[in-house]
């Protein structure tokens, strides 16, 4: 059977049986979408590879058309065969031929692409050039690289460019690329490709992207220093779009050639840079700064309040059948996508412009029925009236889930919010503007919000068999963030019967955490 690239090959595969399908048996058979069908079986058809029915087939079809009831209606449609390397034949009283045009087709891109290594064996090129080479024949940038991505699965090119400890970067030039001899032992095709690679390189060594992040981190370190501030490790790992492990070589780079700059460490734990003309007064200023916004951010409460976050959502994705969370990207990804950020029309509790919520998920109860939309709203500590109410008003007051009424502004129906909190008073009452008071359960929902308290949680552990001692307030403070509580979660479910065993070998492994923890709180 001729080569071919792998949609005509799993098509010709299906036909090599000698038995005719249609076009819908072919999309069926090779898991191929209707426009990869259509193209490749074109192409084998003009190649003389597959022949197809003289005339079409008319065939009657029924559907139903909901309310229009059934509708007949005559389809046209033709068979195809594998041709064997015949121009004709007959099959089951049907007649089948070869394309009148059996002229063979241009050249795709990736053809071209290929072809050029393949008639260059012997050398290497940057992919530029290969797009210089070939840009005469509509051959574009991203044409090559994606030609030689494919090949190089295949193991018919050898790509090589930067390589740093967890990935590989293109050269100035591009990708180095060379073609790997697919007639020679594997061994000796790859050490040859290797060896054309090498003496390309020494022939036009490229610059070490490294040293253009060393000025880039210096330029970042003087500008925050003009502007009386410190850049932190994290702000220049975001600023370079870099893996920590590049941006760690990088500032040792630049700490070598440039001596003009300081780094220090606050709390023994967060890197910050400055340069030296940095004034003694304004750098203890920055230096306070930066200690409170630690403090705020990393303390244990943050923590212990985004693990409670995780915990909910573990339960609700456990137990809700059907649940599709909604993400939402998020500006340098310092945030979970599975939080989402709502836009106000009207300032609610001192912010202006925006809002967020912890987790928005959909359930689509049937197939006839409307999906039902669910805001999550967490808070580990005490829950109380104020904090059911402002939740209420940010989803009021959003453009996402409000709407404007006739009786004013309204949360949207199909809309259900659900504040889940470690802890509510059981004792708290509210009263009403008829001087009633009702419970503040059932004051939630007359606003259509559901409560989640943790003792629902454990009553789920409880009836799984995790131990008394086992708790999500627990799991909750020992995890070291929220992917080690869904980790700890899950494996609780699995083993139940182990779950103060599990507590316990997280709680040994997170020492450091908690000891740099204590640390914050007495700074």
């Amino acid at each position: 059977m001729p080569r071919h690239p792998d949609t005509q090959r799993r098509i010709a595969a299906v036909l090599s049986d000698g038995k005719p399908r249609s076009f819908r048996e072919l999309t069926a058979q090779t898991g191929l979408n209707s426009k990869q069908v259509e193209g490749a079986l074109y192409r084998l058809w003009i190649r003389g590879d597959v022949l197809r029915t003289e005339k079409p087939i008319y065939e009657a079809v029924k559907a139903f058309k909901g309310r229009a009831g059934i509708k007949k209606n005559t389809r046209a449609y033709h068979l195809y065969i594998y041709a064997a390397g015949k121009d004709s034949l007959s099959f089951q009283g049907l007649q089948f031929i070869a394309c009148e045009n059996s002229e063979k087709p241009a050249e795709t891109k990736a053809e071209l692409v290929r072809r050029f290594f393949e008639d260059n064996s012997s050398q290497a090129f940057y992919s530029i050039e290969v797009l210089e080479a070939l840009k005469d024949r509509g051959i574009k940038q991203r044409d090559v690289m994606n030609t030689m991505r494919r090949a190089e699965r295949k193991g018919l090119v050898y790509v090589r460019g930067y390589r740093t400890h967890d990935q590989q970067t293109p050269f100035k030039e591009g990708y180095l690329i060379t073609w790997i001899d697919p007639n020679k032992p594997r061994e000796q095709a790859l050490e040859e490709a290797i060896q054309r690679t090498e003496k390309t390189l020494a022939q036009n060594a490229s610059t070490s992207p490294i040293i253009q992040r060393v000025h880039v981190i210096r330029d970042m370190v003087i500008e925050a220093t003009k502007l009386r501030d410190l850049a932190s490790f994290e702000f220049i790992q975001n600023k370079l779009g870099c893996t920590e492990y590049e941006v760690e070589g990088a500032l040792r780079r630049t700490m070598q050639l440039y001596p003009d700059l300081r780094e220090l460490k606050l709390f023994k734990a967060y890197r910050y840079y400055y340069h030296v003309s940095l004034p003694e007064e304004d750098l203890k200023a920055a230096i306070a700064m930066k200690e409170n916004y630690v403090r705020i951010s990393k303390g244990r409460m943050n923590r212990v309040g985004h693990n409670w976050e995780a915990c909910v959502e573990w339960f609700i994705d456990k137990f809700t059948t059907g649940a599709v969370f909604k993400t939402q990207s998020h500006r340098r990804n310092r945030m979970d996508p599975r939080r989402i950020t709502l836009h106000l029309i009207r300032g609610v509790s001192g912010r202006k412009y925006n809002a967020e919520v912890d987790r928005v998920w959909e359930v689509t109860p049937g197939v006839f029925a409307q999906p039902i939309t669910y805001i999550l709203e967490c808070k580990w500590g005490l829950v109380r009236k104020e904090n059911v109410d402002d939740f209420f008003e940010v989803l009021r007051w959003s453009k996402e889930f409000g709407v404007d009424t006739t009786d004013g502004r309204r949360v949207k129906q199909g809309i259900v919010a659900v504040f889940a909190g470690s802890a509510f008073n059981p004792k708290e009452s509210v009263r009403l503007k008829d001087e009633t008071e009702i419970s503040f359960a059932s004051y939630a929902a007359r606003m259509n919000i559901q409560l989640l308290k943790a003792s629902d949680f454990n009553e789920k552990l409880r009836e799984r068999g995790v131990p008394n001692t086992v708790t999500v307030q627990k799991t909750c403070r020992i995890a070291k963030d929220e992917k080690e509580v869904r980790e700890v979660l899950e494996e609780i479910w699995k083993n139940s019967d182990k779950g103060d065993n599990i507590l316990a070998k997280a709680a040994e492994k997170n020492k450091e955490v908690y000891e740099l923890e204590k640390m914050l709180e007495k700074a």
